[in-house]
């Protein structure tokens, strides 16, 4: 039986992208993006609907993110599912699906960055851009928000 994790998205950031770094000095960053669906109801009617998610980018790609992107911003995105399960301080048990990105594009005008004297995004080296990891972080490595 074959198995198949695969997302790709297009969307707008609700907020600004969120930069921290796990203990080991690895940059992770949350972007929450808002996707629209467009559909035809039974009565013919267009309806509307959107999809907010949160995606996590990590390493020299987190960083970008942030130079680069801010709220309102549309990106692609193409990346996995992944799961992670918490508790909460008064011991309810809280889980959510989350996109790991493996790749973000940034789309849209360059005008609609943060830093309009840095390097525009075509300009930067994308070996630089896309990350790779050589360990694996465990989700015990990230202060997750709650």
């Amino acid at each position: 039986m074959a198995n198949l994790n695969k997302v790709f998205l297009i969307g707008n950031l609700t907020r600004d992208p969120e930069l921290r770094y796990t203990p080991g000095g690895t940059a992770v960053a949350n972007l929450g993006i808002a996707v629209n669906r467009r559909f035809k109801d039974s009565s013919g009617e267009l309806k509307d609907e959107v999809c907010f998610l949160t995606v996590t980018v990590w390493d020299k790609q987190a960083e970008a993110c942030c130079q680069y992107l801010q709220k309102g911003r549309p990106v692609f995105v193409e990346g996995v599912l992944q799961s992670r399960f918490w508790e909460t301080s008064d011991g309810q048990k809280r889980s959510a699906i989350d996109v790991r990105a493996e790749r973000v594009q940034f789309l849209g005008s360059y005008g609609a960055s943060k830093e309009k004297d840095a390097a525009k995004p075509e300009e930067v080296e994308m070996a630089d851009v896309i990350s790779q990891q050589s360990e694996a972080i465990k989700p015990d490595d990230i202060a997750w928000d709650e």
